[in-house]
């Protein structure tokens, strides 16, 4: 199957590395034209350019998701380069500090919020308005097996996650409510081979945390497996899907 988003144009946060660039890759090759953001703007130019290079479109900002002036300048971009928006990812994400509720300051809580959770509520927000503009669209928020279950020294991340799980349902629910047409759904990843992960294993608990993920989920989970449910809930596959969590964790969580 091939041009399952053929058309549709997609803003993808965090789209230097990880689950956005791989994310962006294959709405691309699927016929999306694609914006990538990122603080990393030089990362996020490369992967545009990987994907013209491919034949696809893409383009590609700086971005701070936690600025709502960054947010504003986006989508005022993406309106004139694409004509409107019918994809929202929001991928950008930042992980936990690795220590203990009582080890995590108060700034660093309030830094985590800010961009895994308040990020993610602006994405929601602007990209609510600038799709009922036109045919409505989809809207698929990053979330993580930790926003529905907890981890030692992981109180903020967990926090934030668990804060765009809620933020998800109360939004489609809202969209529903009131005849907007965007739908609204949360992807839960286990623990997948990216940078974010790979900077925990990194971290003074790095051994417990590959103990756990080796004896529940077994092998890292890949980008791509993250990607193509992305691209099914971007998709009009999925039209009647909203206010849903899909789990990609290899079993994680149900055991």
């Amino acid at each position: 199957m091939t041009g399952r988003v053929e058309g549709k144009a997609a803003l993808v946060t965090g789209g230097a590395s990880g689950l956005g660039a791989e994310s962006a890759r294959l709405l691309a090759r699927e016929g999306a034209r694609v914006c990538l953001t990122d603080v990393q703007a030089a990362r996020a130019e490369d992967v545009a350019g990987e994907i013209t290079a491919a034949g696809g479109e893409a383009f590609a900002l700086p971005h701070d998701v936690a600025s709502e002036a960054d947010w504003d300048r986006v989508m005022a971009e993406v309106r004139d380069r694409f004509g409107g928006l019918q994809i929202l990812l929001n991928a950008a994400g930042v992980a936990g500090t690795g220590g203990s509720i009582a080890e995590t300051s108060l700034d660093d809580w309030r830094r985590i919020q800010s961009i895994n959770l308040d990020g993610s509520f602006l994405g929601v927000k602007y990209a609510m308005a600038l799709m009922a503009e036109g045919e409505g669209g989809s809207i698929v928020n990053i979330s993580s097996i930790l926003g529905l279950v907890g981890l030692p020294k992981s109180a903020a991340y967990a926090a934030s996650k668990g804060g765009v799980r809620l933020l998800t349902k109360a939004a489609a629910v809202e969209c529903a409510r009131f005849g907007v047409p965007v739908r609204v759904n949360s992807i839960h990843p286990g623990f997948i081979d990216t940078p974010m992960v790979q900077s925990r294993l990194q971290s003074p608990d790095g051994d417990r945390m590959a103990r756990l993920i080796e004896n529940v989920q077994g092998p890292l989970g890949q980008p791509n497996d993250i990607a193509e449910g992305v691209l099914y809930l971007a998709s009009d596959a999925s039209r009647f899907v909203t206010g849903s969590e899909l789990v990609i964790d290899g079993g994680m969580t149900a055991q």
